[in-house]
């Protein structure tokens, strides 16, 4: 099953024996064995028993609490593993070292990668418009990094290379109803806004749960700079998924018509906007597929899943990090 998403406000979630279970307005929602579960995102309001939560932390279950917009609210998870080398490894390495300008060009090479490939195969399915303008610029990005030996300066780099990505995202928007300018966050003013910011919400959690499985200390990263409470590290890895996971089902959500825009509302004050219940639970059930699609794993060599890839490379990073490998090689699919 992997992710359990529940996004009925004021939902009831407890546990029977060994099963999960879900109610609301007197009607079961869900009822699974607790073994299939990986992990439960809240979207809204919902109220869950102590045996339920003794349960999941037992099991070493994550709990997650998100608006019915996608925004990150909390976190309840088992305290860190017994893993002291790997969090050791990942404090011993410093701010510019060249051991973490390896980490973040690891990182950005992944994105602007993966970015790339998009709009290559783009290009070969609709040569009659422009890409090579952005594609010409992502390659001016990517070039550079080995290169380059400062961490910001490979920011700019990351920057410039998002630019030129979204600067044609709205060629790969294939219906009418939809529209995009730009990346726009806090808040999402238009519906493919919206989708993205939610997906990356999702993937959020998601990669805080692997590198938590790993052992490492989630708020210490080195692309993203420490904030108080911001999951550093989780941010980092989830660059090179961007493109491979939450764009690739935003698009797929639009192009084939899963989403329609009567599916989304705009809130009069704030002009945030969201996606109705049903809109969600489809871009859940979207998400979900995807993570569960089988590819395969250029460094492993075999076939992997999505969700399982959000671990293998948190132990990739791990393992560079101890010394047990000589490079942290990045996710990049063709």
């Amino acid at each position: 099953m992997g992710t359990v998403y529940i996004s009925q406000d004021d939902a009831f979630i407890g546990k029977t024996d060994e099963r999960l279970h879900v109610r609301a307005e007197k009607k079961t929602l869900l009822d699974v064995p607790l073994i299939k579960v990986e992990g439960i995102v809240v979207l809204g309001r919902a109220t869950i028993s102590p045996a339920a939560l003794m349960e999941l932390l037992e099991r070493n279950i994550p709990l997650s609490f998100l608006t019915g917009t996608g925004r990150f609210l909390g976190r309840l998870e088992p305290p860190l593993t017994k893993n002291i080398f790997v969090r050791t490894a990942q404090w011993q390495a410093i701010a510019n070292s060249p051991k973490v300008l390896h980490i973040v060009r690891g990182f950005i090479r992944g994105k602007l990668k993966n970015y790339r490939h998009t709009l290559l195969r783009a290009q070969r399915e609709h040569p009659e418009l422009d890409w090579q303008t952005a594609i010409a610029r992502l390659e001016q990005t990517i070039h550079p990094l080995e290169t380059t030996t400062t961490i910001d300066s490979l920011r700019g780099l990351e920057g410039a290379g998002s630019a030129a990505y979204f600067g044609k995202f709205h060629q790969l928007i294939r219906v009418e109803g939809f529209t995009f300018t730009t990346r726009q966050k806090r808040p999402p003013t238009d519906p493919v806004n919206s989708l993205l910011s939610f997906g990356y919400s999702l993937l959020r959690h998601d990669l805080e749960s692997a590198i938590h499985i790993v052992g490492f200390d989630p708020y210490l990263g080195y692309l993203h700079t420490e904030r108080y409470g911001r999951p550093s590290l989780a941010l980092d890895l989830m660059e090179e998924f961007r493109p491979l996971v939450v764009d690739a089902v935003v698009l797929t959500a639009i192009n084939r018509r899963s989403l329609t825009p009567t599916d989304f509302s705009q809130e009069p004050l704030s002009q945030a906007v969201f996606l109705s219940d049903e809109g969600r639970k489809m871009f859940l059930r979207l998400y979900e597929q995807k993570k569960q699609s089988k590819f395969k794993h250029p460094v492993m060599g075999r076939q992997c899943t999505y969700q399982e890839a959000f671990e293998i490379q948190a132990r990739l990073l791990a393992k560079y990090l101890m010394g047990e490998t000589e490079q942290y090689p990045p996710l990049v699919l063709k």
